[in-house]
């Protein structure tokens, strides 16, 4: 056993001698690393910057709260973000990387979008009909709901958006058709 001076000591056990040792040799977050005696290097050392310093908010030089998985940015937006697009050239079956995507399908003839299970609730992507040839949404161990039982893309140029609302039940909204 240590001391509060750093002195190997022998105590026997009582609730004095451990309220006594409890913040030996521990950090506590509410002193914000101020019990080290270099703060500023152990914030590098742990890659914090400046966060550690900053207050939490929505403004300008806040640092972002998440609660629950929501982010706020306090009425911001995020510029610069394009989609990633995933060119096909024939029939394919949706992945889980897939989600947040923009699969465009380009054929000259009818091809096939299957949608299989297991791509997480809360997956979403968009379909965008490139080429002549119709794009079928084709459910594979899911079900897919639509307001007018569409299962197709419209047309060439059309798009759709499909997105997971429950383990393997998707909802296909956009241009579709029948």
């Amino acid at each position: 056993m240590v001391d509060n001076s750093g002195t190997a000591t022998t105590k026997k056990v009582s609730l004095a001698n451990i309220v006594n040792l409890a913040n030996v040799g521990n950090l506590r977050a509410a002193d914000n690393l101020s019990d080290l005696a270099d703060a500023s290097t152990a914030r590098t050392n742990l890659s914090l910057g400046d966060a550690a310093t900053k207050t939490v908010g929505t403004a300008d030089t806040n640092v972002i709260a998440v609660s629950s998985g929501a982010v706020d940015l306090g009425g911001n937006t995020i510029s610069g973000f394009d989609a990633t697009l995933n060119d096909k050239t024939d029939s394919y079956s949706l992945l889980a990387s897939d989600a947040g995507k923009v699969v465009v399908m380009n054929k000259g003839s009818a091809v096939n979008l299957t949608v299989p299970a297991s791509l997480g609730a809360g997956f979403t992507c968009s379909v965008v009909q490139k080429g002549a040839g119709q794009v079928t949404f084709v459910a594979s161990s899911t079900t897919i709901n639509n307001r007018q039982s569409h299962t197709k893309i419209a047309g060439q140029h059309g798009v759709a958006t499909l997105i997971s609302t429950a383990s393997d039940v998707f909802v296909l909204a956009g241009d579709t058709d029948s």
